[in-house]
């Protein structure tokens, strides 16, 4: 939880031939039409259903603006990957994009953001998130705490990949105001790993007794999906999933109640 409010040859897509000439906003409107259209089961379907991009290879970083930018931007909306507004300047909805993606592919992320040779070569000949519940329900959410990433899968379709922090697991103990009296709570600021289902939510800023929490969406006990102002590379929460405040925004339209949550993996530092 937050402790905190501050801290290439063309390819058929939905019956359009899409190719290398093909604009890259059409391309993933494109995509996003399959998406909502496709109900295949198999999560792992081919990321050249995408069609081809060339990569500008321009080296870019948090800061960064131009049409570098806005290509890097579309391509990865096209590949499920949130980069909020596509406008062509490089802030943090899309760092934390870029951040997703490099994990993803094997890419050591850094605070910069830094978008590379690697990045942009990952960017021409992307991979899928690896599966962690093979035979899992075709609506379900999958978060891996060893690449602090969360995959949200619809019709069995991967429909969003996003960067998160989860727990940090470095035990606490503080002191708030709760129910009208000072109150001392202490725990471990673990993520457990399991299998659960989503619960009850909150819209907007909804107050813990360890913070301030955006959007959540609970499903374990406590622990949430929710927004935060601070969305670091290594895990630091209290045992929630954090999530960028741009995708806490649109993801309670994603994920409804009773959805299947899986929690694998360990982060080590």
């Amino acid at each position: 939880m937050v402790a905190a409010l501050l801290t290439a040859g063309a390819v058929l897509i939905g019956g359009l031939a899409i190719g290398a000439d093909t604009p890259l906003l059409a391309r993933a409107e494109a995509a996003t039409a399959v998406v909502h259209t496709t109900t295949a089961a198999a999560p792992t379907a081919s990321a050249a259903t995408f069609g081809t991009f060339k990569a500008p290879g321009k080296r870019l970083r948090v800061g960064s603006k131009g049409a570098a930018v806005k290509d890097l931007q579309l391509r990865l909306k096209e590949l499920a990957y949130d980069p909020g507004k596509i406008d062509g300047r490089y802030g943090g909805a899309t760092q934390a994009a870029v951040w997703a993606f490099q994990k993803i592919h094997g890419i050591r992320p850094n605070q910069a953001g830094s978008v590379a040779s690697a990045t942009w070569k990952a960017l021409e000949n992307p991979r899928n998130p690896r599966v962690l519940v093979p035979k899992g329900k075709p609506d379900r959410a999958e978060v891996d705490l060893t690449k602090q990433i969360v995959v949200l899968y619809r019709g069995g379709q991967v429909r969003l990949i996003s960067h998160i922090s989860s727990g940090s697991g470095i035990p606490y103990c503080e002191e708030t105001e709760w129910d009208g009296r000072r109150q001392r709570f202490c725990g471990n600021s673990k993520t457990p790993t399991g299998d659960y289902k989503t619960t009850w939510r909150r819209s907007g800023w909804h107050k813990s007794y360890l913070g301030q929490l955006y959007n959540p969406i609970f499903f374990n006990g406590g622990i949430a999906f929710h927004g935060a102002l601070s969305v670091p590379l290594a895990p630091a929460s209290h045992g929630c999933v954090r999530l960028p405040m741009h995708v806490a925004a649109k993801l309670p339209a994603m994920l409804g109640k009773g959805v299947p949550v899986h929690v694998r993996g360990a982060f080590r530092r």
